[in-house]
């Protein structure tokens, strides 16, 4: 197993509604799964990197809450403009600044319960043609993205996380 991927990468699916399902029901539990992975970790487990040159635990908490909430945004912008041209962002050096390296992992576990729940609700409302026609375009891949590959990008990113958490968990022991 590759350790960057211990569910392997992200293959887009095509649409269908068991899919759409199984997407917003992992969307909507994320944060439950991932308090799971962390439950009685000590802070020395936490900043314990998921692998070689890899986040910390810690640093991972965090990233899914950096990167969710700009999933969100993208998903807003996506339901509301034509097109529009969705906002990067560096995550590594976002890791680094001083709210991940300061602030416990509960702050970023609370935001992800509730920017869960507003992205669901949100999302369940999707219609399939929404799903399918509208999109976002990403400047630094340069590609045009439905919402429906987001949908299943996001789903598969938490997903990801906890399983970098739950393998390391495995492997140490603990």
């Amino acid at each position: 197993m590759d350790p960057r991927y211990p569910i392997g990468v992200y293959e887009p699916q095509p649409f269908s509604i068991e899919q759409k399902i199984e997407w917003l029901t992992d969307i909507k539990f994320l944060p439950l799964l991932l308090e799971q992975s962390i439950l009685n970790l000590d802070e020395a487990q936490l900043q314990t990197p998921y692998r070689a040159g890899g986040w910390t635990v810690h640093q991972l908490v965090h990233h899914i809450a950096d990167s969710h909430m700009n999933a969100y945004i993208r998903f807003k912008l996506g339901l509301t403009e034509e097109n529009p041209t969705i906002k990067p962002y560096d995550e590594n050096a976002w890791t680094k600044l001083h709210d991940v390296e300061k602030l416990p992992i509960n702050i970023s576990i609370t935001l992800l319960h509730a920017l869960h729940t507003r992205w669901h609700e949100a999302l369940k409302y999707v219609s399939d043609d929404e799903w399918n026609n509208r999109t976002v375009f990403h400047p630094d891949q340069k590609k045009t993205m439905r919402l429906w590959y987001l949908l299943g990008l996001y789903a598969w990113h938490g997903r990801h996380h906890v399983a970098h958490i739950t393998a390391l968990r495995e492997s140490m022991k603990w």
